[in-house]
């Protein structure tokens, strides 16, 4: 997905203090531990409600994620992720023609209820009656397959904050991270009670979506990159 930083925070302001040059928030970076020291060191300032989120989010002119009452910013990504997520959406779409199904691409929240988390997915898929036709909703909170398209930048995020919040949904069953650099395609497929199975696909291998029954080769997610 796109870069997500900590210096990007966005964090309620005591009442009547404006957002000056006076206000420091920091510039953390991203990985896995400097996020988490981010987070402690804002420990002491007041954080946002989740209506609160929604309101700003709302009125925003970019997106935020928002994890533990905090708002992160959701910069732009690479000419290469764009395309690929492009692909991932255009295979599904096709793979699941007639089914009560919707492929959701960037701009469309996961809410996960038990973390108090909004994340924006590059690619996610929901399938029930009541997804036949696509509504007004801004958020989903069932999907059955949710898509990450790596970046250096949150790369740590994808892979550990995200596959533990996603892996509490009970509706999802496969959680799917490509990668930029190179042809490979990683799975994290739920396997029932047992637990999730972890499955890597490269190039020439052909990447089948139990959660939707439908096979992708990996080449074509890669169609029109750069990527060999």
């Amino acid at each position: 997905m796109g870069g997500r930083g900590c210096g990007d925070l966005v964090l309620p302001l005591p009442l009547g203090e404006g957002r000056g040059e006076g206000n420091d928030h920091g510039a953390c970076g991203v990985d896995w531990q400097e996020r988490h020291a981010c987070h402690d060191r804002f420990a002491q300032r007041a954080l946002l409600s989740e209506a609160d989120y929604l309101a700003r989010e709302e009125e925003s002119r970019i997106r935020h994620e928002f994890v533990n009452g905090e708002m992160y910013a959701m910069s732009g990504g690479t000419q290469r992720h764009n395309r690929i997520a492009g692909n991932v959406y255009v295979a599904l779409s096709q793979g699941m023609r007639g089914k009560p199904c919707q492929v959701f691409v960037n701009d469309v929240k996961l809410n996960v209820a038990r973390d108090e988390a909004y994340y924006y997915p590059d690619v996610m898929v929901v399938c029930g009656e009541s997804y036949r036709v696509a509504g007004d909703a801004k958020s989903v909170t069932d999907p059955v397959l949710v898509v990450e398209v790596l970046s250096p930048s949150t790369e740590n995020i994808d892979r550990r904050e995200k596959l533990a919040s996603y892996r509490r949904l009970h509706s999802l069953v496969e959680y799917v991270l490509i990668s930029q650099d190179k042809q490979q395609v990683e799975i994290y497929r739920r396997q029932g009670d047992i637990g999730w199975f972890y499955l890597s696909f490269e190039a020439n291998d052909e990447v089948t979506l139990s959660s939707l029954a439908i096979t992708v080769p990996v080449q074509d997610l890669y169609a029109g990159t750069d990527v060999a």
